[in-house]
C-alpha cells in the first residue's frame, strides 16, 4: 500500500512541477499572449506587485473558499496542494529561467511550454489526488447550470481574459491556441501517464475508478 501511494503522490507533485514549469515558459513568451488565468495573474502582478506565483495561489484561495461554501465541505487535500505547490514552482522557474526579448526565442518558450504544462497536467491528473481549485469551479458550474464542460470552461476562461486584458495583462493568439489546443493534448498524455503509473505500481490496488 505504501508503494501505491508512495507512486501517485510522486506523480501528483511532480506532474504540478512539470505543469509549472510549462506555465512559466508560457509567461516568458508572452509577445504572442499566454493562457487565460495566467493573463489575470500577469495583470493582477502587473498592478497589485507580489509575483506571478502568489496572485495564482491567491485566485485558487478564494475559489477554494467559494467552492467550499457552496458545496458546504472542504476539497480534498491534494486540492489545497495543488493550489500552493503551482504558485511555487511558478514562482521559482521564473526566477531560474532567463527572460528574452527576441521574438523568436519567445515564440519557443511559448510552443515548448504549450507542450510541457499540457503533458504535467495529465500526469498531475493521472493518479486521482484532488482537482485543482479552477477545475472544481467548472465542475460546479456544470452541476449547478448544466451545459458541457467545454462551455463551462471555455465561459470561466473568457471571463477571466477579459479581467486579465482589462489588468493589462498579455492577450494575444498564443491566449486562444492554449485554450483551444491544451486539452486535446492532455487528452492523449493523460491516459499515458496513467498507464506509465500502473505500470510502476505493478497493479491497480489503490487507484480510484477513472
Amino acid at each position: 500500500m505504501r508503494k501505491v501511494t508512495g507512486w501517485r503522490w510522486t506523480f501528483f507533485v511532480v506532474g504540478m512541477m512539470i505543469m509549472s514549469l510549462g506555465i512559466t515558459m508560457s509567461i516568458k513568451g508572452k509577445v504572442v499572449g499566454t493562457s487565460p488565468w495566467d493573463v489575470l495573474h500577469v495583470g493582477l502582478f502587473q498592478n497589485f506587485g507580489l509575483s506571478i506565483g502568489t496572485w495564482s495561489i491567491l485566485t485558487g484561495l478564494s475559489i477554494v473558499v467559494s467552492t467550499s461554501i457552496i458545496l458546504r465541505q472542504w476539497p480534498k487535500i491534494g486540492t489545497w496542494i495543488n493550489m500552493v505547490l503551482i504558485g511555487s514552482f511558478i514562482d521559482v522557474f521564473n526566477w531560474l529561467l532567463p527572460s528574452t526579448d527576441v521574438y523568436s526565442l519567445q515564440i519557443t518558450y511559448f510552443v515548448v511550454g504549450l507542450f510541457v504544462l499540457s503533458f504535467g497536467c495529465g500526469m498531475y491528473i493521472a493518479p486521482n489526488m484532488g482537482e485543482g481549485p479552477r477545475d472544481t469551479l467548472m465542475m460546479i458550474l456544470v452541476e449547478k447550470f448544466g451545459g458541457t464542460i467545454k462551455t463551462a470552461r471555455m465561459s470561466i476562461e473568457v471571463l477571466v481574459t477579459i479581467l486579465g486584458w482589462l489588468l493589462g495583462g498579455p492577450v494575444g493568439i498564443g491566449t486562444v491556441v492554449i485554450a483551444l489546443t491544451s486539452g486535446y493534448i492532455v487528452q492523449y498524455s493523460l491516459p499515458y501517464c496513467r498507464k506509465v503509473l500502473i505500470k510502476c505500481i505493478g497493479n491497480t490496488e489503490g487507484i480510484q475508478p477513472f
